[in-house]
């Protein structure tokens, strides 16, 4: 019965993947695609363990390298893994797992390996699976699970670090990019030239740590779920009205920079790293690293970036991601660093928005309106926070908004999406202005060190904005000024 059960469940996997991978079917590259998959998998044979099932699926994006197997052991080493593996190739070589999970870039800028998660952002899928592999390892083997962070984060990082290191150090990480059509994904294409780390391989590091992580830590009675519901908690969530993430204490995707950070500030990452890049000298033989003086300086400079551009700013969804509208003539640009910042609530849309598809439907609402009926060059504000857990780009850091008349040359303007008249936008989405937008800023030269808050009332007399209850809020802020 067992090699019946079996034989089903490859002849099931073998059509699974010769539909996906149909030259006439369509290729959505989005997170919950490849959750479903997974699912399918597991269904057609409920005894698969979640290790062998991540095991195969790594062997399959031909993932075997010396420092993986240094940490994980060869792919193969479970006979499941071996069928699993001959089943996906008999399929197809453009078979799904393999599209979803191998990480290039192409010449022309596209970020293949890549899925677009429901929050709106980009996951490479490579380093995400390596820490959940990791930690799956840790607990069913009884091991430490001393991998995790090498193969989700540090090897990325570190190689990146000294690849680039003629560059400047911001130039070292990133960047992103936007995808052709975000209810339909196919192609992602990068902003600028690729890095080692692109944000989608950051991305998928961080998550990659916080599941392995919480799976090493798992105790003796609790046992790991099926690889298909550790991803689906973690990805797709819904957020709760009236709290939003004020509600969340577990881990979600829009938490990975502070989660990746309350995991990671504990330990010498400058260690972590260069032992590390010692290890890849020593298992991969790579002859252009050098484990001289001037490595520790590289890697100390690229993580001083990392830590204000990953952890100390906020994901910021880029324009192209909510789907906006091309600027209205020239964008005039800003002289920097600004002295004020100006707070604003958006009054209309007058709900917080708790999703990726709802914020960007605001954004899209707002630019229209802007444009349309105001006659604005775009969406005024400089930056919207919505209650999803991030902030959206809206003229950015460079150019000139038309948020604060009169005032817009000499500070940046920055809504929270909803009516806070009465009451105020949840605690995470004022955090997210208040300290890590501002920090950001500040970090990047946009805003001296010394800035002054204000209330958009206070600098337009015929309105009420930022609503009285919000108002009230902020006269109690760092920075604010009557």
């Amino acid at each position: 019965m067992a090699f019946c059960g079996l034989t089903f469940f490859l002849l099931a996997l073998f059509y699974l993947f010769t539909v996906y991978s149909r030259p006439t079917g369509v290729h959505l590259r989005n997170m919950e695609g490849f959750i479903q998959a997974v699912q399918q998998v597991e269904h057609s044979n409920p005894g698969l363990a979640p290790l062998a099932l991540v095991r195969a699926l790594r062997r399959t994006a031909g993932h075997d390298d010396v420092m993986t197997i240094h940490f994980l052991g060869a792919s193969n080493n479970l006979s499941d893994a071996d069928l699993l593996e001959t089943a996906i190739l008999n399929a197809s070589s453009f078979s799904f797992f393999d599209k979803a999970i191998h990480h290039i870039v192409t010449d022309h800028g596209e970020e293949r390996g890549v899925v677009l998660a429901r929050d709106g952002t980009t996951v490479a899928l490579a380093p995400l699976l390596l820490g959940i592999e990791s930690g799956l390892k840790a607990k069913m083997e009884g091991v430490a699970a001393a991998g995790i962070f090498p193969l989700t984060l540090g090897r990325t990082l570190g190689l990146s670090f000294l690849s680039l290191q003629d560059f400047p150090p911001s130039h070292r990480l990133g960047p992103d990019g936007c995808w052709d059509n975000v209810e339909h994904p196919r192609v992602f294409k990068l902003s600028q030239p690729a890095t080692l780390a692109t944000d989608a391989m950051i991305s998928g590091g961080m998550d990659g740590l916080i599941l392995g992580t919480d799976l090493s830590n798992l105790t003796a009675s609790e046992q790991p779920q099926a690889l298909s519901e550790i991803l689906r908690g973690y990805y797709s969530f819904t957020l709760s009205e009236g709290q939003g993430m004020d509600a969340v204490s577990g881990q979600i995707s829009p938490r990975r920079r502070e989660l990746s950070r309350s995991i990671l500030e504990s330990v010498d990452l400058h260690s972590q790293v260069m032992e590390t890049l010692a290890l890849v000298w020593k298992l991969e033989k790579t002859e252009w690293i050098s484990m001289d003086t001037g490595v520790g300086k590289t890697v100390k400079d690229g993580l001083e970036t990392f830590v204000k551009k990953y952890w100390d700013c906020p994901q910021i969804i880029p324009r192209c991601q909510w789907g906006a509208n091309p600027h209205r003539g020239t964008p005039i640009p800003l002289s920097l660093p600004l002295q004020y910042l100006y707070i604003h609530h958006t009054y209309e849309p007058s709900s917080p928005c708790l999703s990726f598809p709802n914020c960007s439907r605001d954004m899209r609402s707002m630019q229209r309106f802007h444009q349309e009926d105001r006659g604005w060059a775009d969406i005024g504000y400089s930056f919207v926070v919505g209650s999803d857990g991030y902030v959206y780009e809206g003229r950015g850091w460079h150019h000139l908004g038309t948020h604060t008349r009169g005032h817009n040359a000499i500070g940046y303007g920055v809504s929270i999406i909803g009516n806070y008249t009465a009451t105020l936008p949840s605690r995470y989405a004022m955090d997210l202005l208040r300290h890590r937008l501002v920090q950001c800023a500040i970090h990047g030269g946009g805003l001296v060190s010394n800035f002054t808050i204000h209330g958009h009332r206070q600098a337009v007399n015929y309105t009420a904005c930022p609503g009285d209850a919000f108002f009230s809020e902020i006269k109690t802020w760092e920075h604010f000024s009557e």
